[in-house]
């Protein structure tokens, strides 16, 4: 079984000793017994002195996009990094004042526009030139650490849901990408991982005896985390990405969609490691609420073949093909911007969407992005804290 940085760092509370505590976290932040960190920390007479909660709050209460203020009582100080501004997610200088060590201790989901490790970013470049101590109680990449894919972010499409100049999947740990973006930035900051024990790269998150708690209200299993960081694509289309439903983001469709004819076509694309089941789903709440509308649950049959991005992608320009007239891009504020469509937010650049609006076949918008990931490759290395 892996060991969790957290449960590493309990083992040896000296190293918070006459130390006054920060603490990012969210319900994630539990040990193997599954006891809250917040409580342990003080159980074992460390000074916790404030918790910080990223986006959804600190027991993902909250739908994704919605401001985080009202949090339940812990008897310690919560601040929310997740407010109604831009503002709200970095933390005000005065909020770190008389602390001396910040621990982040969050399960992310290995893509880059989960927001978890943004907040993370964002929080070291606050703290930097400070004489502030950050440490990530490191937890798995539940995609594994070795598979990357997708472009990287153009700096000029830089948002909430993208810091760092990484690929969608980015195949590193928390700890691993807090190295990568203090070196980006050339961040002046006391930075250290307490590392977990046991976890090799080529492990996804079923094999890692873990329990899985949900670290956001749409992500309930780890299938749907595998399919994320494809599927999260959608929040830019006006097609459901299945929130509203029990299996969000497996589940995606809209009310102009013929399930039948859909499928059939992503049959014939060349897409390996899952199966395109046609269905009808009812969202109780976000796109489509109310209705009954026809879509895709997606099957994946091969965890090493199957590549999320890709496959999104691929259902986009199927989308475009089969429904020209009423698939739309959508526009509008997104994670506090409102001058670049979420879709180019999310992929990174306007590249695939204008490849896909000019008709590019799947085969040749998803051979775009080849030389980005391997850019990434030859320098992820760097930045390895464990063995495959």
């Amino acid at each position: 079984m892996v060991i969790n940085g957290l449960d590493i760092l309990l083992r040896n509370p000296e190293m918070l000793k006459n130390r006054r505590v920060g603490l990012i976290a969210n319900q994630t932040s539990v040990s193997i017994q599954l006891e809250y960190s917040w409580t342990l920390l003080r159980r074992a007479g460390m000074e916790l002195t404030r918790i910080f909660s990223p986006e959804h709050g600190l027991f993902a209460v909250e739908q994704d996009q919605i401001a985080v203020s009202r949090q339940p009582d812990t008897g310690c100080q919560i601040v929310s990094l997740y407010g109604d501004s831009e503002q709200s997610l970095a933390p005000a200088r005065e909020l770190l004042e008389g602390l001396d060590i910040v621990l982040f201790d969050i399960q992310d989901v290995g893509s880059r526009y989960y927001t978890y490790v943004n907040t993370l970013a964002l929080f070291m470049e606050a703290a930097s030139g400070l004489d502030i101590e950050i440490m990530v109680l490191d937890r798995p990449n539940p995609l594994g650490g070795e598979l990357i894919e997708g472009p990287q972010l153009d700096p000029a499409f830089h948002s909430f849901v993208g810091v760092m100049p990484v690929p969608v999947r980015h195949g590193l740990t928390a700890g691993e990408i807090a190295h990568f973006y203090r070196d980006y930035k050339k961040l002046d900051i006391e930075l250290s991982v307490v590392t977990m024990q046991n976890w090799s790269r080529d492990m996804l998150f079923p094999e890692t005896g873990l329990p899985w708690v949900p670290p956001s209200p749409n992500m309930p299993s780890f299938p749907v985390a595998e399919v994320y960081p494809g599927m999260c694509l959608f929040e830019g289309l006006n097609v459901s990405e299945g929130r509203g439903t029990t299996t969000p983001f497996l589940l995606s469709g809209a009310s102009f969609v013929d399930p039948e004819e859909l499928a059939a076509r992503l049959a014939s694309m060349p897409l390996e490691g899952v199966v395109f089941r046609p269905t009808w789903f009812r969202p109780t709440f976000h796109k489509y609420a109310g209705e009954a509308i026809g879509g895709i649950y997606l099957h994946v049959t091969d965890h090493a073949r199957f590549r999320p991005f890709a496959t999104a992608v691929a259902m986009t320009c199927a989308l475009r093909e089969l429904y020209p007239d009423r698939l739309r891009f959508l526009d509008g504020v997104y994670e506090f911007r409102d001058d670049i469509p979420a879709f180019d937010l999310l992929a990174g650049s306007g590249v695939i969407r204008s490849m896909i609006l000019d008709g590019t076949p799947a085969e040749s918008v998803i051979a775009s992005w080849e030389r980005d990931e391997a850019a990434f490759a030859a320098i992820k290395p760097n930045f390895h804290l464990y063995d495959a």
